[in-house]
């Protein structure tokens, strides 16, 4: 109900190797990165003689909180974790990661960002073949395929499994000497490799290692692996290279603004496209307001560039979550008021400019234009910090279908009339460029694909083509 019209990360993945305090820096760990999952959360530690996972419905301080025994089961010093919001596969209790298999090397727990876009074609080849899958998560793919590798070593296994696959992924995995971390060739997710007391610490953003104090080393590299043991940290790229295609979309709004990726502070990026936004799309006004939370960094950068008063005119409520109350129709017709509340005082008899990060379907868009003119608002002019999304994302955010995204079936004109805005602009796409220091789109490329509709990696299961394999890749883990 609440969050029908926004985009959502998939997941989110942590790792750690070789510290007393596995099971509780994982925990933490997580919570730093719920924004990137909010319906389940799991571990899988090992303790030197056994594997135990901990896999749960609900947000991290539900599943390991003071009032919950999962955390304190969680012994061992090596661990992975997992927090998931649903694409592929759907949302049941069979698709909680970390998933776990015993392979003939031994145990392999795997936690998985990202989606794979030939996973249904691989996964009808494999029951073609007898495999039986316990989920519908395109991560079970991979250990079955990994399971039937001919190769004697995990992290072979693993290699072999990767090479058939196709899409975006960063992976945490566990065996019970190693912790491995691997991006795919295109580097598409984020991964991030730390370190704390002398543990090596794999995470998809920095803010999971600041939140227990552990030093960033360095983004993990599009198709490299890395495998530590007690040995220390190897670094190899089995996988054919590819162009760099880093999601956009992490800077606009997916990662937590305190995060640095791929040497961008994602919170000054965002302040740097509502720069640009407000050069190429000025209007004269008396507010600028942020829609929350956001909109907050490009709100500010806006103002800043154009000269107008940044307030906070729209109030959100942190509270209201899934399981708020069974909705009546009533409630339903109250809809956004329930998240996000007006402030009178600031709006009424201004000339508003609000700042978003995205226009989905545009429905809250339309309800949030709405109660702020109710609120006494005498213009309200609409910016928006991406943009036009109209094209569906296959690499790990969930997005609806094309046809019901707004932008793919409206132009701007017809846009602004369905919100009900004086005005509405987008950022373009050179101009998100160069907001990121990447000069004009072209010169130095994410993946865009929601926005342009290139796709730079094979949409094998959308349109039903024919899978390609890998050729024979230039290096392998020895």
């Amino acid at each position: 109900m609440f969050d029908a019209d926004s985009l959502h990360e998939e997941c989110g993945v942590f790792g750690i190797f070789d510290h007393a305090d596995a099971g509780a820096l994982s925990v933490l760990g997580l919570h730093a990165l719920q924004h990137r999952g909010q319906e389940a959360a799991g571990i899988v530690t090992y303790d030197g003689n056994q594997f135990i996972a901990e896999r749960h419905a609900g947000l991290v301080g539900d599943v390991f909180g003071r009032n919950s025994t999962a955390a304190a089961n969680l012994k061992g010093r090596s661990a992975c974790g997992h927090v998931r919001y649903s694409t592929a596969g759907g949302s049941n209790a069979r698709n909680i990661q970390p998933i776990f298999a015993d392979l003939s090397g031994g145990g392999l727990a795997v936690a998985h960002n990202g989606n794979l876009t030939n996973a249904n074609t691989l996964r009808a080849e494999l029951v073609a073949q007898g495999a039986i899958f316990q989920s519908t998560s395109d991560t079970e793919t991979i250990v079955h395929l990994a399971a039937r590798s001919a190769s004697l070593r995990i992290v072979d296994k693993l290699i072999d499994a990767l090479r058939q696959v196709e899409g975006a992924y960063s992976l945490v995995a566990l065996t019970s000497k190693k912790l491995i971390g691997v991006r795919d060739p295109f580097g598409v997710r984020p991964l991030v490799l730390g370190m704390l007391e002398g543990s090596y610490i794999l995470a998809s953003e920095t803010c999971a290692l600041d939140i227990i104090g552990a030093e960033f080393i360095r983004d993990v590299e599009p198709g490299e692996l890395i495998v530590v043991t007690d040995a220390g940290l190897e670094s190899h790229f089995p996988f054919r290279p590819q162009p760099h295609r880093f999601c956009v979309f992490e800077y606009i709004y997916f990662a937590r603004p305190d995060s640095v990726l791929e040497g961008r502070n994602i919170y000054e990026a965002r302040k740097s496209i509502g720069r640009v936004l407000a050069e190429e799309s000025p209007t004269v006004a008396d507010l600028v307001v942020p829609v929350p939370d956001s909109g907050v960094p490009a709100a500010l950068g806006f103002a800043t560039a154009a000269n107008i008063p940044f307030e906070l005119g729209i109030i959100r409520n942190h509270y209201v979550g899934r399981t708020f109350i069974e909705p009546s129709d009533r409630i339903r017709h109250l809809g956004v008021r329930l998240k996000h509340s007006p402030n009178r005082a600031k709006l009424k008899g201004k000339r508003v400019v609000l700042v978003d990060d995205s226009i989905v379907r545009g429905t809250t868009s339309r309800k949030i234009v709405e109660m702020v003119r109710d609120a006494g608002a005498s213009e309200v002019h609409f910016r928006v910090a991406s943009p036009p999304t109209t094209h569906s994302c296959f690499y790990g955010v969930d997005t609806p279908t094309t046809n019901e995204l707004l932008a793919h079936r409206m132009d701007v004109e017809d846009m602004r009339q369905f919100i009900g805005a004086d005005s509405l602009a987008f950022i373009s796409m050179n101009g998100l460029y160069r907001a990121m220091n990447a000069g004009e789109r072209g010169a130095s490329r994410f993946c865009d694909a929601c926005f342009t509709g290139d796709y730079p990696i094979s949409l094998t299961d959308a349109t039903g083509g024919t899978r390609e394999r890998q050729l024979s890749l230039l290096s392998n883990v020895a």
